[in-house]
């Protein structure tokens, strides 16, 4: 289940990745790259609940061994 939610994720990334590249050329007419932008802030979400689902995880697992916690670089 994990590994089928990571690849899922890599393949989400990357699709947003090629989205932003297209749309970086601006070679694109105006419906096609609305189309694109929408497109990429819904991939962006998904991945961003993605990676938040992750971190909770994290938090979880290092509670549970008696760690403290977890930081991600955002937080320092």
């Amino acid at each position: 289940f994990m590994e089928s939610n990571v690849q899922s994720f890599e393949a989400d990334l990357k699709l947003l990745e090629t989205i932003v590249k297209q749309l970086e050329q601006g070679s694109l007419s105006l419906d096609e790259s609305l189309r694109l932008f929408e497109q990429g802030k819904n991939l962006a979400q998904k991945c961003q609940e993605a990676l938040t689902k992750a971190e909770q995880k994290v938090e979880i697992l290092l509670n549970e061994s008696g760690q403290t916690s977890f930081q991600t670089q955002s937080d320092t």
